[in-house]
């Protein structure tokens, strides 16, 4: 089979509906590429676009959305709540199929690297870091577009691929590789948010809870009803069985229990085949024995 990579690439564009189409187009119609969703928030004015495919056939994609972008957006006259510090603001790769991680990381820098030709910084940011205090995507953008000229002169903040300085209207990328993240919420029998909120705390890594798990606690206010949102950062290492029994385990101090689950986005098949085997307690279970995976083998 051949190897699979995803990327979901954010742009800062929502307004212009025209110029995002053109940026789309790059997607469409092309060979071994997929476009599988995308959506717009005009107060962000950012639009995220999810993209799969061969990884080459992906990255040429990507450089003609760039080149596209390059035309069309003008970070000079851009505004939005969303934090930016370029047109393309952040561009991971997941590997979904016969891909690890250090053959998506190889991916972003060859990405970087022909960004970096087209007179465009780049950062390399998750598992790409070339440095740990770039590993966090918030400390690569903090100051934004509006400040990134000033963070270059900086110690420890000369680009990893391109010139030292902005590109005066598409300003600076982020490119890196991560696991696939999966949205996964749990709701629970109490309208106390609070709970759910104390729940979040133990569960999440920086509360000493699970290493790839950010959560915290939410008010359903249609449901009347408190969930425990998560984002699972690496669920190769925390599965969604684990923090859920997690959850479980904590709610039941406060005579809670759990009335559902929630799944935000797309999801890879692994994460739920290995929750499955795990309630349904499969011994010796293996992928290779689901039907489709021989089917498309």
């Amino acid at each position: 089979m051949s190897k699979i990579v995803e990327c979901v690439p954010n742009y800062s564009i929502s307004k212009d509906k025209e110029g995002l189409e053109k940026i789309l187009d790059c997607f469409r119609g092309k060979e071994d590429v997929k476009l599988l969703d995308y959506s717009s928030d005009k107060d962000h004015n950012r639009s995220v676009i999810t993209i799969s495919g061969e990884p080459s056939a992906v990255k040429n994609a990507l450089l003609e959305s760039v080149k596209v972008s390059l035309k069309l957006i003008d970070l000079r006259k851009h505004k939005g709540e969303h934090p930016r510090m370029g047109a393309l603001d952040v561009a991971p790769f997941i590997p979904i199929r016969n891909m690890d991680i250090k053959e998506a990381v190889d991916l972003s820098k060859e990405f970087g690297e022909e960004l970096g030709l087209l007179g465009i910084p780049v950062y390399l940011y998750e598992k790409s870091a070339s440095s740990p205090k770039r590993k966090n995507l918030a400390n690569v953008r903090r100051g934004e577009f509006e400040g990134l000229k000033e963070k270059m002169l900086n110690d420890g903040w000369k680009p990893d691929f391109g010139p030292e300085k902005p590109h005066e209207s598409f300003g600076a990328v982020a490119v890196g590789a991560r696991m696939p993240l999966v949205a996964f919420n749990v709701n629970l029998s109490t309208n106390d948010v609070s709970i759910a909120t104390e729940i979040s705390k133990k569960v999440r890594h920086l509360g000493g809870g699970l290493r790839y798990v950010k959560a915290m606690g939410v008010y359903l206010k249609e449901r009347d009803l408190a969930q425990v949102s998560m984002n699972l950062t690496d669920y190769t290492k925390t599965s969604i069985y684990r923090a859920v029994e997690m959850i479980r385990f904590e709610a039941k101090r406060y005579g809670v229990s759990i009335v559902g689950t929630e799944l935000i986005g797309l999801i890879p098949e692994d994460a739920l085949f290995d929750s499955a085997a795990y309630y349904l307690q499969i011994e010796n279970f293996n992928t290779n024995q689901i039907l489709e995976k021989k089917i498309f083998e």
